[in-house]
């Protein structure tokens, strides 16, 4: 019985001598494959960084601005080009792009392959902040123009007042632009001329930016004006497929005339039956309003209509002049220009808003001025007290969604102190 337990007890510690000297010799002589543990996880690609749609990573980008007199061929010369990439230029069509149209100061973008003889593979021109051509030499030369991305921000601008609208958005540090497009939205219902420093204003706008560099204005979404005691409201409104801004009543903001012919002047002389004549020194009828404004100020149509008189000359001591018929019963004329807007002539049809001349001082004369004048029926009446009608209100039909339009308007104005 003993040697039967003796011979059990044997076989064991055989075994487990055995398995000891296995898990040894596994674990000592046996290679490991390591163990990799398998996730879902996809390596992101790394990112192409591209300028002017371009892979920055593969050449080298050296930037500069052109230079004074500087033409594209004088740049391209100072660059390792493919073989017949010159010819291939100046064969290329240039109604793509005229190349004489490269301005000096303008910046450009030269890029150049990563090899020994750093061959020029793009040439980029910015032709404006927003605009820009790519001229590529890789199989042939091939000219583009394209857009950088234009960012709108949201912007709300208030100011006040103190001595004209111009100062107070610069004083402001807001966008010059502003200025402008404020006195086309309120060209008719707000003398500009006659701001006082209790006046304020309001706009909810959209700047532009490429690069976050400004490079304009975008929409208007709302605007406010305090004027001599009167609130001026600007509501955009879509109608016949056109935005334009209308009072509270749904009437056009654009009338038929703008309330002067030139921006940021000021009044020299007024309309009067008996003013004492700068230069014959006598008293005599003055039936216009003198703009005083430096020589080659632009000098705007304030309303839709013909010209009639396109005459250069002493004309009478009116000197250059042009007289337009806006319809049966209006007309006005610029008198003392320097000279007239390429296409102005007797017989042209001109537009609100568009150039027709510029101020001077011909004729008789005591220095650079508009002399503005208004005919009612044929009749000369002071161009400062003229009544215009608006332009259509908005239609019946559409009153309901111009409604809407108004109060979300009127309660984002009010979400600001200048509308308390």
């Amino acid at each position: 019985m003993i040697k039967k337990h003796w011979k059990i007890v044997t076989v064991l510690a055989v075994l487990i001598l055995t398995l000891g000297i296995s898990y040894f010799y596994y674990y000592q002589y046996v290679p490991k494959t390591d163990i990799v543990e398998v996730t879902d996880t996809i390596p992101t690609p790394r990112e192409i960084v591209k300028m002017y749609g371009i892979p920055v990573d593969s050449f080298t980008v050296v930037f500069d601005v052109v230079k004074r007199n500087q033409m594209l061929l004088n740049i391209l010369s100072g660059y390792h080009l493919p073989e017949g990439a010159i010819a291939g230029l100046i064969a290329s069509d240039q109604k793509v792009f005229d190349l004489r149209k490269i301005r000096a100061g303008n910046k450009y973008a030269v890029f150049l392959e990563k090899d020994s003889a750093e061959t020029l593979r793009y040439f980029v021109y910015e032709h404006t902040p927003v605009e820009f051509v790519r001229f590529s030499f890789l199989d042939s030369v091939t000219i583009e123009i394209e857009e950088k991305e234009v960012i709108n921000k949201r912007q709300v601008a208030i100011g006040s007042i103190h001595t004209s609208l111009w100062n107070a958005v610069v004083d402001n540090g807001l966008n010059p632009m502003l200025a402008n497009e404020l006195s086309e939205i309120y060209a008719w219902s707000i003398d500009f001329f006659g701001l006082q420093p209790t006046d304020s204003f309001c706009v909810v706008y959209d700047e532009q930016f490429v690069d976050s560099i400004s490079v304009g204005l975008g929409r208007i979404h709302a605007a406010y004006f305090r004027h001599s005691d009167h609130d001026f409201y600007a509501i955009p409104f879509i109608q016949d497929s056109v935005e334009s801004y209308y009072d509270l009543e749904g009437n056009s903001l654009r009338k038929a005339f703008l309330k002067a012919p030139l921006r940021f002047s000021r009044i020299s002389s007024r309309f009067s039956h008996s003013r004492l004549h700068p230069v014959l020194k006598i008293r005599r009828p003055h039936h216009g309003v003198d703009y005083a404004a430096p020589a080659g100020t632009p000098v705007q149509a304030i309303g839709d209509g013909k010209i009639i008189e396109a005459k250069k000359g002493y004309n009478n001591g009116g000197g250059n002049m042009i007289k337009i018929r806006h319809n049966s019963v209006y007309t006005t004329a610029y008198l003392h220009l320097s000279g007239f807007a390429p296409g102005i002539n007797a017989g042209t049809f001109v537009k609100q808003g568009d150039i027709i001349g510029y101020v001077g001082t011909t004729g008789l004369s005591t220095g650079p001025h508009l002399d503005f004048r208004f005919y009612m029926n044929g009749r000369p009446i002071d161009p400062l007290k003229v009544e215009a009608p608006s332009v259509e209100p908005v239609h019946e039909v559409n009153l309901a969604a111009f409604d809407s339009i108004k109060t979300v308007t009127l309660k984002l104005l009010s979400s600001f102190p200048a509308i308390d």
